[in-house]
């Protein structure tokens, strides 16, 4: 079993920029395949960025490629979310998860942070 906690959030402008953490604790985060989510007020939760460690691959939804980094650190079992180029759009509570699979949908992501809130103001 794994905990998390995300932390980085806050308000910014639009253009710029925040760093989001995801502390794992009980189980190193390189176990999972990890995920970040985002959810704004009233819409559906929503697919940010992931990697599957098994594939050393990472992805990213289209809305934030180029703008959006996921790295991890192995030595603080810490996940990152760089994240450049804020836009209004991109206000939400962002969530990080571990899971067995990679999956946009957030299905077989089994465990899940609080979340942070980021809010971009134009």
């Amino acid at each position: 079993q794994v905990q998390l906690v995300e932390s980085g959030g806050g308000l910014v402008q639009a253009g710029g920029s925040l760093r989001l953490s995801c502390a794992a604790s009980g189980r190193p985060f390189s176990s999972y395949d990890m995920g970040w989510f985002r959810q704004a007020p009233g819409k559906e939760r929503e697919f940010v960025a992931a990697i599957s460690w098994s594939g050393g691959n990472t992805y990213y939804a289209d809305s934030v490629k180029g703008r959006f980094t996921l790295s991890g650190d192995n030595a603080k079992n810490t996940v990152y979310l760089q994240m450049n180029r804020l836009k209004p759009e991109d206000t939400a509570v962002y969530h990080c998860a571990a899971g067995r699979v990679y999956n946009p949908s957030g299905d077989g992501y089994d465990y899940w942070g609080q979340g942070t809130q980021v809010t971009v103001s134009s």
